[in-house]
């Protein structure tokens, strides 16, 4: 590896290389090319692989390479060389995956297994294959500070979480995923750095005080220097796709990335990874996170989109979390009727434009010429758990026949659906948020802020786990012991029926918004969706409840009831209470 740095804000840049005795101080040289302003090189020397090194900025800073791979003291310690190309791949078979065909499961490595590491994954690869997984989506795996996180304060985003087993252990676990026919996607996150072990400013203009993110300083895409800032990003993404063989990424919250300029920094991204899919002969495919509802995430490059193949579904989400729990906090204001999950089911977007009550304002656009697989449904998330004040799950909230129903609306949608770690057997482990600052005043600001945002909402601050002790990470990680008890091997096996029909082509499939028929009673609470020949009814009463039936002819099949279902009963347009029904008619 030739040696190279962008720090405009530095006259002078020296390297040290380390792993010798005495350590070798060498000064780089400027770059004079009208295109390289602020870049700083040496062209004579050639570090090996394993080599450490650190840079020094004007005799003072001594910091890591903001592109390193690999940070094994950590993110204030030196840097790793590591060479991409001796990794000795197997997974030459693995062309791609269709995204449309993803049934996707989010989990966070370091609580996912009880060794909290990338061989911890893949010793639980068969156990997904069985549930009827295809992709494996990690929450963030650049270095963060501390022994613990979720991942999205990270502060050096080329390079692999050390004690979750550097590059070289996540390119052994995605080729394992390869060879087993299981696509993975990465989180990664554009739109700010942690505070901890952030030495991004020294180098150059990396941040902007012309808008602000809840999480940190915004990053600088649109001023003086951001060319090389937005170069720093995109092709921190291209190596996630060409150096580590990802198949998708998922941006984090680009509703906090700000960019003015004509071609918005996140066409920018699209454009290359589109480019770089046709050099490297494998969809490479972005999925994003916002709360925008602007159909502009999704929509080709060529009418002005932002190119992106899919987005999660916040309003989905929301809609059917507020009917099951009959929460109002927060944004399930803006919820709570069967009127919005149907509106959910044919738009995907609730709010197209209506004015919102937690936002005080008009919200979102219509979605036109979307389709279904263009969305993430979900019941479940690391947000909508982890940011719950004590981490609990669906399962920990409403019984075990809403959890049934809520999986069943999601995973025979045409959606693409999405499960999050342990939720496919109602772990009884909670998933709550969890960081470990080593200053004392970050520390504190972390638990007080935790503290203080939920004592809002009524809660006694006492009661909110600590997000720094150990504890509330350990809490967090799975107990696959539970997978032997009666009740989660009931909501396990019912997860694998409902994935069974989605594999076998049973479900209601991918096709043009709106392309299905719905009807609902507010009432009496029910809700009916229908595509072709599938037909799928929820009754959210704890009662049976009657609903016209008008599509159901004498001759139905029942491919999978979380009821027993009298037929007689179904024809006269009675429903089981509690209950999601799944049928074929012929």
């Amino acid at each position: 590896m030739k040696p190279r740095l962008w720090a405009p804000f530095a006259s002078r840049v020296e390297i040290e290389i380390l792993n010798q005795d005495p350590n070798l101080i060498l000064k780089m040289d400027p770059v004079r090319s009208i295109n390289s302003l602020g870049w700083f090189e040496l062209q004579d020397i050639d570090l090996k692989p394993g080599t450490d090194y650190r840079f020094i900025l004007d005799k003072e800073q001594v910091v890591p390479d903001p592109r390193s791979v690999w940070q094994p003291e950590g993110v204030h310690g030196p840097s790793r060389v590591v060479d991409h190309n001796s990794y000795n791949w197997q997974d030459d078979t693995w062309k791609g995956f269709s995204l449309s065909s993803a049934v996707i499961y989010e989990c966070h490595v370091g609580t996912f297994t009880p060794e909290g590491t990338f061989k911890g994954v893949m010793k639980k690869l068969d156990y997904l294959i069985e549930l009827g997984i295809n992709t494996l989506e990690l929450m963030p795996v650049s270095e963060f500070p501390g022994r613990w996180g979720w991942g999205y304060d990270g502060v050096d985003l080329y390079a692999v979480r050390d004690s979750y087993g550097g590059p070289q252990g996540l390119k052994e676990l995605v080729d394992s995923c390869h060879q087993k026919g299981i696509a993975v996607v990465l989180d990664v996150v554009y739109n700010h750095f942690g505070p901890s072990g952030n030495y991004l400013s020294k180098f150059g203009p990396y941040f902007s005080d012309k808008y602000s993110t809840p999480w940190g300083d915004a990053i600088n895409l649109d001023e003086s220097g951001s060319d090389e800032v937005r170069n720093f990003l995109i092709d921190n993404a291209v190596t996630w796709f060409k150096d580590f063989h990802f198949d998708a990424l998922r941006l984090d919250a680009i509703h906090a990335i700000f960019d003015t300029s004509a071609t918005h920094f996140l066409t920018q991204l699209s454009d290359r990874i589109q480019d770089l899919s046709a050099e490297i002969g494998k969809p490479c495919y972005l999925i994003a996170e916002s709360d925008l509802n602007n159909p502009r995430v999704i929509s080709p490059i060529e009418i002005d989109g932002f190119g992106f193949d899919s987005q999660w579904s916040d309003d989905f989400h929301h809609s059917l979390w507020a009917i099951l729990t009959n929460e109002t906090n927060g944004y399930y204001a803006d919820f709570g009727t069967i009127a919005d999950l149907a509106e959910a089911f044919k738009s995907a977007f609730v709010y197209k434009g209506q004015y919102s009550i937690f936002r005080n304002r008009s919200h979102g656009s219509h979605p036109v010429n979307k389709r279904y697989s263009n969305f993430l449904a979900y019941i479940q998330d690391h947000d909508q758990v982890g940011n719950r004040a004590i981490g609990d799950r669906l399962s920990h909230v409403v019984d075990l026949d809403f959890v049934k129903m809520a999986a069943g609306l999601v995973l025979v949608s045409g959606f693409i659906p999405m499960i999050f770690q342990g939720e496919e057997w109602a772990a009884s482990t909670p998933f709550l948020y969890f960081s470990d600052h080593s200053e004392p005043e970050l520390g504190q600001a972390v638990t007080q802020g935790r503290q203080k945002e939920f004592a809002s909402f009524g809660w006694d601050p006492s009661c909110i786990p600590d997000p720094q002790s150990e504890s509330s990470f350990l809490n967090s990680k799975l107990n696959w012991d539970e997978l032997g008890e009666s009740k989660h091997q009931e909501l396990l096996q019912w997860y694998k029926d409902l994935l069974r029909l989605r594999k076998d082509g049973k479900s209601l499939g991918d096709c043009a918004l709106g392309k299905i028929d719905i009807e609902y009673s507010e009432e009496e609470k029910w809700l009916i969706i229908r595509k072709s020949s599938k037909l799928a009814i929820v009754n959210f009463s704890d009662s049976k409840a009657g609903s016209n039936l008008s599509w159901i002819k004498n001759s139905v099949k029942v491919l999978l009831s979380s009821q027993k279902v009298d037929l007689e009963d179904l024809r006269k347009g009675y429903l089981p209470p509690k209950s999601f029904i799944f049928l074929e008619l012929n």
